[in-house]
């Protein structure tokens, strides 16, 4: 079993309230999540109205798939148009068994 960890950081200057910034949050949570069928939940800057922190997970049989699928959220996170600018982000592929 390989499970795949990745944190996105984003800037999102357009919001001018929490309620606006959850919107944008919940609208890329769910366009990935439908996409690529993975987990995803805002895991920090829960109160910061212009910060967003998302993190994902994968798990597979296969490392290399793993993988895959987490460089090809990267991708789409960062090829979304709006108002969610990609920071930075890390990625860990761990197999505890």
């Amino acid at each position: 079993m390989n499970v795949g960890v990745l944190r996105v950081r984003f800037r999102l200057p357009e919001n001018g309230s929490l309620k606006d910034k959850r919107r944008s949050v919940k609208s890329i949570c769910a366009r990935v999540g439908n996409k690529f069928n993975i987990s995803v939940a805002e895991i920090e800057d829960l109160d910061d109205r212009q910060l967003a922190t998302l993190g994902f997970a994968c798990v597979s049989n296969d490392g290399r798939h793993v993988n895959e699928v987490l460089s090809r959220v990267v991708s789409f996170v960062e090829s979304i148009k709006g108002d969610a600018e990609v920071l930075d982000y890390e990625m860990e592929i761990l197999n505890p068994f």
